[in-house]
């Protein structure tokens, strides 16, 4: 587990490092790419491992008994999260984006509103948008440092078209952990207003050390009849290209009524995917992660120690996520201006908080997911594109 080894990317079809100049004007040949979150760092040997077998064989046919790896998803939850998992209950998806547009087909209709709490994970919008229906934002609201949710608020926005709820849990981009009690009164606000709840938990695994995560159906078991779980290993162990997740509906008359929509939808499982999660969801897979977790909570003390040295730069105290969601509103400079000595002076290719919606006007988002050599360099470099603050 060598996480400060350098793994050029470049060149090898890379969303991270070959689309950033276009997208970023930031060169892969002398920038540091923290934009999108996968991380720079090989997964566990035990998934190395499990490809190669595949490979040896060389016959890549249709995935046959996927007994293996329900057994693997369900035994991962009991042991990570306390969460016994029904293996009959989990529909596999290409990936949660996917799944996301799945739900959003499912339960709604077109023109039906669904909630974000903004700011918040930008491709559960473009989804929302790209089926015919509406977002509808209930913005997040900060207190001494911490995102909150304002439900008397958001019960004034709810309308006769408000069908469903996406909860991004831990939060990204704000690499927040909701409490037992928040998540109850998420599922709280869903019951009140005849909402389906769809919880998004690809992020639950990488909690900093000193913090759990708490899953939804834990937190509110009475509200079984409107939750949808989405999980996947992909975040966990990143391996986010063999597009893999899952749905997961404990309520029968709400998982028949998915199952009817998903078999019209000819879904069904990459054979590549299936083995690499099988094999994560172990305990080498476990180990591994608590390695990198250690390794990642230091990048996060080296990052945000270098950020607080920056004068009108704070940044969201990361409790879970590789994802540093840091607010420049105080340095007094407009979005554009920040964005340009980001990626300009530093070249750094990071994320615009705006395409986060409402609420993240004046942050960027870093993914912290590499060699620390660069966490360090990148810390510098942004010190120095605001040394005239100093």
């Amino acid at each position: 587990m060598n996480f400060d080894e350098i793994i050029d990317r470049r060149g090898t079809h890379s969303a991270k490092w070959d689309v950033m100049e276009a997208l970023y004007g930031v060169s892969p040949e002398d920038g540091i790419s923290m934009w999108v979150a996968d991380m720079d760092f090989r997964p566990p040997q035990v998934v190395q491992t499990a490809l190669a077998h595949m490979l040896d064989h060389g016959i890549y046919g249709y995935f046959g008994p996927d007994t293996d790896y329900r057994a693997a998803i369900t035994w991962w939850m009991r042991n990570r999260h306390d969460w016994t998992v029904n293996p009959a209950h989990i529909f596999t998806t290409h990936g949660l984006v996917n799944g996301t547009g799945h739900c959003v087909h499912a339960f709604t209709q077109p023109a039906d509103e669904v909630v974000l709490f903004t700011p918040v994970y930008h491709a559960f919008a473009k989804v929302i948008l790209g089926a015919g229906r509406k977002v509808l934002e209930c913005p997040l609201v900060e207190r001494d440092g911490r995102m909150t949710m304002d439900f008397a608020a958001y019960d004034a926005l709810v309308t006769d078209r408000t069908r469903m709820i996406v909860l991004c849990s831990p939060h990204n981009p704000g690499g927040q952990i909701w409490t037992a009690e928040e998540l109850r009164g998420v599922a709280d606000f869903a019951r009140r207003h005849d909402l389906l709840l769809v919880s998004d938990e690809i992020h639950a695994d990488l909690v900093m050390p000193g913090h759990k995560h708490t899953v939804m159906a834990n937190a509110a078991p009475d509200i079984a009849d409107r939750l949808v779980m989405m999980t996947a290993a992909t975040k966990t162990f990143n391996i986010a290209g063999a597009h893999t997740g899952n749905i997961i509906i404990a309520d029968d008359t709400l998982r028949a009524r998915f199952e009817q929509y998903f078999l019209g939808t000819g879904t069904s499982p990459n054979s590549f995917g299936v083995a690499m999660v099988t094999a994560a969801y172990s305990p080498e897979g476990a180990a591994w992660v608590d390695a990198l977790m250690a390794y990642l909570d230091e990048n996060r003390r080296i990052f945000e120690t270098g950020i607080a040295a920056i004068p009108g730069a704070r940044v969201i105290p990361l409790q879970a996520t590789y994802l540093e969601w840091v607010d420049f509103a105080g340095t007094g400079m407009s979005p554009d201006e920040i964005a340009r000595r980001i990626e300009r002076d530093a070249r750094i290719a990071a994320n615009h908080g705006d395409t986060f919606g409402t609420g993240g006007e004046t942050f960027m988002r870093f993914n912290i997911a590499t060699p620390r050599a660069r966490v360090i360099e990148a810390v510098d470099r942004l010190q120095k594109a605001f040394a005239d603050l100093q």
